[in-house]
């Protein structure tokens, strides 16, 4: 039986997984790999941060995964061999048929001075519990969010952070003695798209928040709470950032980013098959010229699986086309979401048009966390 290795359940990871058991449970070996016990969306950690939701409601064990022909393993990766598509985890060896890494990208605090000392961030759920112990405690004063590396995970994020933050400010009486500042070294929150760039920036100005666009922030003065920038110095009391990306370190010691951009696995636009026969890369970890978020690796997931499928049967590979589509809810607070829905790869040019914000977004934004897991858990 051909045996499918997939090194990571996020989005694009339990798609594909998904997608398998559907096309070829009876013909292939699903091994699903991943260090934790649980998966949570990412949009989750603002349920955590600003709406009062536990980990435990958030968090949707592995165990819970019941798709036929597939095997979840929680183990953690240790070595990659892509040449001779060999894992070595810490309890187990696999040489599988076919290797999907899909591993996504990891957090570098470290890469900007300062920021381990002084500087908070969301993106992480330790992050968060510390983010929210800093609120709780938090009396007014100068908050400023910096975005501090490019590419980061979900580009929506930081903007819909600092709504969420306005607004649990207002409800607790200390917006008025608040500033908040917004830096970003993009030239706009969602360059793929002007109408939901400009939704974002009139949100921001409509609620008094000043907004810098093509600034970065360099480093953090821990002992004077001083951001540096090129542009001048911002004092602050609470400095809130998006830290620098990376690809794991197994993924980069294992000779997968050779070719790629920055780092990142080199893969084929097309297909996202890596230099290395036989192995693939989806989702954050992959060079692949789409946004970090968990909708573009579930499509990257829908565009490898027909392969997967065609090389479990033995059969000829089918032509396939990474579309890059999907889209991404957007919070703007007050129990509003508004959508962006991009498609980069289809056509001459990436489109991405933007839904304003309703409560009926709200609403299908929970059905589509809902969908994935009846889809990913049970099938």
């Amino acid at each position: 039986m051909h045996t499918v290795l997939i090194l990571g359940a996020g989005f694009g990871g339990l798609e594909l997984a998904a997608s398998l058991s559907e096309s070829v449970a009876d013909e292939a070996r699903v091994v699903l790999v991943d260090k934790s016990d649980s998966f949570m969306f990412g949009f989750a950690k603002m349920d955590l941060l600003f709406k009062g939701a536990t980990e435990e409601s958030v968090r949707i064990p592995y165990r819970d995964l019941t798709r036929p022909g597939v095997e979840f393993r929680q183990e953690t990766v240790t070595s990659i061999d892509p040449r001779n598509r060999r894992v070595i985890t810490d309890r187990s060896e696999y040489e599988p048929d076919t290797l999907v890494v899909a591993l996504g990208a990891d957090y570098e605090p470290g890469a900007t001075p300062g920021f381990l000392a002084d500087g908070h961030e969301f993106y992480s759920v330790d992050g968060v519990g510390r983010l929210r112990a800093r609120l709780d405690e938090f009396t007014g004063g100068r908050v400023v969010l910096g975005i501090l590396s490019v590419p980061f995970k979900c580009p929506p994020a930081p903007y819909e952070g600092t709504l969420l933050l306005h607004d649990e400010l207002v409800r607790r009486g200390l917006r008025d003695r608040t500033s908040i500042h917004v830096l970003s070294p993009m030239d706009s929150p969602i360059p793929v798209s002007a109408g939901t760039s400009t939704a974002l920036v009139e949100a921001l100005v409509e609620r008094g928040i000043e907004y810098s666009p093509g600034r970065l922030v360099h480093a953090l003065d821990p002992s004077a709470h001083r951001a540096r920038t090129r542009a001048g110095d911002l004092d602050y009391d609470l400095f809130i950032g998006i830290p620098a990306h990376r690809v794991p370190a197994v993924v980069a010691a294992s000779g997968l980013t050779e070719g790629g951009t920055d780092g990142w696995i080199a893969v084929d636009q097309c297909t996202l098959a890596t230099p290395f026969p036989g192995v693939y890369a989806i989702g954050d970890c992959a060079d692949a010229p789409v946004p970090l978020a968990g909708a573009f690796a579930e499509d990257a997931a829908r565009t490898v699986a027909p392969v997967i499928a065609a090389r479990a049967r033995s059969e000829p590979q089918p032509e396939v086309k990474y579309s890059g589509r999907g889209a991404c809810h957007i919070e703007f607070g007050g129990g509003l979401v508004g959508k962006v829905d991009a498609d980069f790869l289809s056509g001459p040019a990436p489109v991405a048009p933007f839904v304003a914000p309703s409560a009926e977004l709200a609403r299908e934004k929970a059905e589509f966390a809902a969908a994935r897991r009846r889809r990913w858990f049970s099938g």
